[in-house]
């Protein structure tokens, strides 16, 4: 993999930001340092700080439609994967992690964020409702997973041991193993 694009980078910083010190110290300033590009670079990419959120949001939404479609084809099955990667994925290596870590960030203050964290949500559950004829059990199964991710997120240890006891659950109740 070749090294990530200066735009990338800018973004990367802009998270970093976000994740460590929280909106009120997002400055273009800030992030340029922390990104190792000049001012005039950053604008380069991003004009705004407008136009840096809309770079993270747009970051968010790739990458999850990207996890989606890997889910789709994952050896183990779209409802497993989901649900175990609602707990592994939780890392602050992950790039998706950390974008939507960045995000949350914001939620509540801004309304893009909250909008583009509503429409994440609504992707993962239309993924669920293709694997899971009940409309209701897969709104349950979405809920779970969103749960799993927050304790997860949170550094709560949640064992393989639950997963387990989950995962035979959601197989009796879907009829999928």
């Amino acid at each position: 993999m070749g090294r990530p694009s200066s735009r990338e980078l800018v973004l990367d910083a802009y998270e970093g930001v976000l994740i460590e010190h929280g909106p009120t110290a997002v400055t273009l300033d800030a992030v340029a340092a922390r990104a190792k590009v000049s001012k005039g670079g950053l604008l380069y990419h991003f004009g705004s700080k407008e136009a840096l959120l809309d770079g993270l949001l747009d970051r968010v939404l790739r990458l999850t439609a990207a996890d989606i479609e890997y889910a789709r084809t994952a050896p183990e099955g779209a409802l497993r994967y989901y649900l175990f990667s609602s707990v592994s994925d939780a890392r602050m290596d992950n790039p998706a992690h950390r974008a939507a870590m960045a995000a949350l960030r914001l939620l509540g203050t801004e309304p893009r964020v909250n909008h583009t964290m509503i429409k994440v949500s609504r992707m993962w559950a239309e993924l669920l409702a293709e694997y899971v004829d009940d409309p209701l059990t897969a709104e349950v199964i979405g809920l779970l997973g969103d749960g799993l991710y927050l304790r997860a997120s949170l550094g709560d240890e949640v064992g393989q041991a639950l997963l387990q006891r989950v995962m035979a659950v959601v197989s009796r109740e879907t009829g999928q193993s």
